[in-house]
């Protein structure tokens, strides 16, 4: 909740009837009478879901106060459940081998989109590198706006596929623009209908990520191409230098201009994975997160966490953060768990305000020529910016060389992992893949429980035991993420409530979430009966 709003919440539970009273006015929340508790245990306050208290995003606003009372119906079918649940469904079926011959390590990956935010501030992308090998996929999740991770997600794949690309490669795409040959394909996208992309601004986009392959080619060092590992640390830093000199530069045209300040202004974190032939790296700026699901040889699952959150949970993030600058502002560099008391993230790319001086911003928002309250922009500075920069979007690598055990990966935004751990989103979509509901057995110290506890724990296990309702991995993720109530029970009217909530209240609720589970061939990770 920001602090434009009153920070105390009361809830009164009564008559089948929950009311959210604040001081700028009330909202009378219909809910049917024996769940009228779950807003009021699942209200969040932007402390927990929102990413700044700046004011320089709509999300956590209270917005149509003129009406005091507004009656909301959570009564929902279980048809209309399932239709807002799978409107962002996606299921692709990977090709068994790659274009240049060899077998692919996926066998298929399905996503899934929710938006609390209007509009939703996630963005995801998965394209196969048509000129080297792998399959990239990535999670962004924006904040301040959704145009930070609308850019990065479009461009960034490119930026990691070019740096992996040969000398001899990027000479032929060079030579393709000059002589105005069509260029050899780079990437082959996997789409959904509800994606789209930046138009006005694509030929800026296709002119610096030329500017950036011609530098790879003056590179003596470049040769065959840069590992997965170093492709993906120098690609989201060079994206998002590119995003801040888009920024400062006279464009063509008021639109690309507009839309390259938004996004320089806005941010997202990013969870990008590039699986091929040697295994998994995982490139994380933020708190996106990867999970690996791990079956072992008694057939019972572990989660094996890819990525590290960057966040003030984080020690090591912490420790990283604050010595950058001078001892002097330890105290004050993170406050309250955010980075200068604005910021969750540690990591981020865009949010220029935590990166330029002063002088800068005031130059690029007063002489720009944007319309700035038409892209709810102003003049800002966190309190305490005394040595910036203050974030980077240099992201964390990780590498994973694939298993047989290794099943799946969950890719995911902050938004599913506020409502699951990474244990729970692995028995959930292990449950999915299998159809074998897992029980955990009676440990020594349950078997001394009181009925009532035992009762609750018998609920739980029969909830485990509903069949699945969704296809799709995803999907079926971010119903359980939105439906449990605390017997472990899928709560349909619970879950209506969470669909059904305004614009304006939604975010209080829940976060934007975005998943996407990938499925791994695991026979080809199977050693030789020859070693």
């Amino acid at each position: 909740m920001s602090s434009n709003m009153c920070t105390r919440l009361l809830c009164h539970v009564g008559s089948g009837r929950l009311s959210v009273c604040f001081s700028a006015g009330w909202y009378a929340l219909s809910s049917l009478s024996c769940h009228s508790k779950v807003l009021h245990s699942q209200a969040r306050a932007s402390s927990s879901h929102g990413r700044r208290s700046d004011g320089d995003s709509s999300q956590g606003r209270v917005q149509g106060l003129s009406t005091p009372i507004r009656e909301l119906d959570f009564q929902l079918s279980r048809l209309q459940i399932d239709g807002v649940l799978r409107a962002n469904e996606q299921s692709v079926r990977i090709p068994e081998f790659d274009r240049r011959g060899g077998p692919s390590p996926v066998l298929k990956f399905e996503s899934n989109q929710l938006a609390a935010n209007s509009p939703l501030e996630d963005r995801r992308s998965t394209a196969t590198c048509l000129q080297t090998r792998g399959i990239l996929f990535g999670v962004f999740d924006g904040h301040g706006g959704h145009a930070c991770a609308q850019v990065v997600s479009e461009r960034l794949h490119y930026y990691i596929a070019v740096a992996m690309m040969s000398e001899s490669g990027l000479e032929d795409l060079e030579a393709a623009m000059e002589t105005l040959r069509p260029v050899p394909p780079i990437l082959q996208w996997y789409k959904h209908h509800n994606d789209y992309n930046y138009r006005e601004s694509a030929s800026l986009y296709v002119n610096h990520l030329r500017v950036y392959w011609q530098e790879l080619l003056a590179s003596e060092e470049h040769g065959d191409g840069m590992s997965p590992s170093e492709a993906l640390s120098y690609a989201f830093q060079r994206l998002d230098t590119d995003l801040s000199l888009e920024a400062q530069v006279p464009l063509a045209s008021d639109l690309m201009r507009n839309t390259a300040v938004q996004a320089a202004f806005a941010g997202c974190t990013a969870c990008v994975a590039h699986v091929g032939p040697e295994g998994i790296y995982v490139a994380n700026a933020g708190d996106c997160r990867a999970v690996l699901g791990v079956q072992e040889s008694d057939g019972s699952w572990s989660a094996l966490p890819l990525s590290q959150d960057h966040n003030a949970a984080n020690t090591a993030e912490l420790q990283r953060v604050r010595s950058q600058h001078p001892s002097s502002e330890h105290q004050t560099v993170i406050v309250d768990d955010r980075l200068l008391g604005v910021l969750m993230p540690l990591r981020a790319f865009g949010d220029v305000r935590f990166k330029w001086c002063r002088e800068l911003q005031q130059s690029v928002l007063e002489s720009g020529g944007c319309d700035l309250e038409a892209l709810n922009l102003y003049q800002y500075a966190p309190p305490n910016y005394l040595t910036p920069p203050y974030l980077e979007a240099t992201p964390e690598v990780t590498y994973h060389r694939l298993r047989p055990q290794d099943r799946f990966m969950i890719l995911a935004s902050d938004g599913l992992w506020d409502e699951l751990d990474n244990e729970e989103a692995v028995r959930l979509v292990a449950e999915h893949l299998t159809g074998i509901h897992l029980q955990a057995p009676v440990s020594a110290s349950q078997r001394q429980i009181s009925l009532g506890q035992m009762h609750q724990l018998l609920l739980r296990r029969r909830a485990r035991a509903t069949p699945a309702l969704d296809v799709n991995a995803a999907t079926h993720l971010i119903r359980h993420a939105l439906s449990t109530n605390e017997y472990g029970e899928m709560d349909q009217e619970r879950l209506a409530a969470m669909l059904t909530l305004p614009d304006d209240l939604a975010r209080m609720y829940r976060d934007d979430i975005t998943v996407t589970v990938v499925y791994f061939n695991s026979s080809l990770n199977k050693p030789s009966r020859n070693n």
